[in-house]
């Protein structure tokens, strides 16, 4: 019996580190696989920073040091000042133009995200007549081109007295988004129904679960519309071209585009404006990454 007992503890032994070694080989292939695919996203990623880091340079360069040949990567001697006097330069109110984007894209993202999550909520959890049509619809409104109904929406809002204000580029946003719309209801219904159900028998409202169940699931695909919406919003430029007249109100897109004709041979002047206007963008992609990277892969799993 103990001869037995030895010969089966050595044939687990003996199992044991075969496994482990072929673990082990599995893992350095998978290390060996994986060095091209990081090769080609490092490649990638130098290719799409090149723009971002050439424009930061350019700002901290003096003009003659932009387009010297051979290229300078570095300028010996950073010129931090092109930023003073961006900032202080009269036809560029960076301050005014911040706040003027940071109120814009506040108010578009609020809209934006509280009108797509209850009409995805309503075609996703709520049954009424008709409802698939009107969902077929709602998508098919993405086929219609921006500048379709570009035309009519100004005749109206000119009819309405709001040219020359926000509300043009603002109030449309809180009437939804189709793809937001879109994404919402297949988010919520990838959500347990014997929730709902249980919050029901409770006595809760159709409101109340909507607002106290349901949109706390669904925080990273909020968080995902709203980094959408901002990206878009912030580098809008034909909205407030078209919509506002008083330069009191332009937005840094805006702005921006009127520095540039003013400073149309100053190029490391343009390329510092230029950063201070992407600046905020980054900082708040930097803040929100790891759940927006979350949102689009919960969003990406739901059917």
């Amino acid at each position: 019996m103990n001869k037995v007992a030895e010969r089966t503890q050595l044939s687990y032994a003996v199992g044991g580190n075969q496994q482990s070694r072929a673990i082990k080989r599995r893992k350095s292939r998978a290390k060996l696989m994986g060095i091209p695919r990081h090769f080609i996203l490092i490649v990638f990623s130098i290719a799409f920073l090149l723009p971002l880091y050439w424009m930061v340079t350019s700002a901290l360069k003096s003009d003659n040091q932009i387009f010297a040949q051979p290229i300078v990567w570095w300028p010996p001697q950073p010129r931090w000042d092109n930023f003073i006097k961006a900032l202080n330069y009269p036809g560029f109110p960076f301050l005014l133009m911040l706040w003027n984007s940071i109120f814009y894209s506040g108010t578009v993202v609020i809209g934006t995200v509280i009108s797509s999550a209850l009409v995805g909520y309503g075609f996703a959890r709520l049954p009424f007549p008709g409802r698939n049509i009107l969902f077929t619809l709602t998508l098919a409104t993405l086929m219609i081109p921006g500048i379709v109904t570009f035309i009519p929406t100004y005749v109206l809002f000119k009819s309405l007295g709001m040219i020359g204000s926000y509300a043009p580029l603002i109030a449309p946003n809180f009437l939804g988004n189709a793809f937001y719309i879109f994404m919402m209801r297949q988010f919520f219904l990838g959500l347990s129904w014997e929730l709902s159900e249980a919050a029901k028998i409770d006595g809760a409202g159709e409101f109340r679960i909507f607002w106290q169940i349901m949109l706390p699931l669904v925080v990273p695909a909020l968080i995902v519309i709203a980094i959408l919406t901002l990206l878009s919003t912030w580098q809008d430029f034909f909205g407030p071209l078209i919509y506002l007249s008083d330069p009191q109100q332009y937005p840094l897109s805006l702005g921006l585009f009127a520095f540039k004709g003013q400073r149309t041979t100053e190029w490391a002047l343009l390329m510092a404006g230029s950063t201070l206007v992407t600046l905020p963008l980054i900082g708040v992609f930097m803040f929100t990454q790891r759940y927006f990277v979350q949102g689009v892969a919960m969003t990406g799993l739901k059917g």
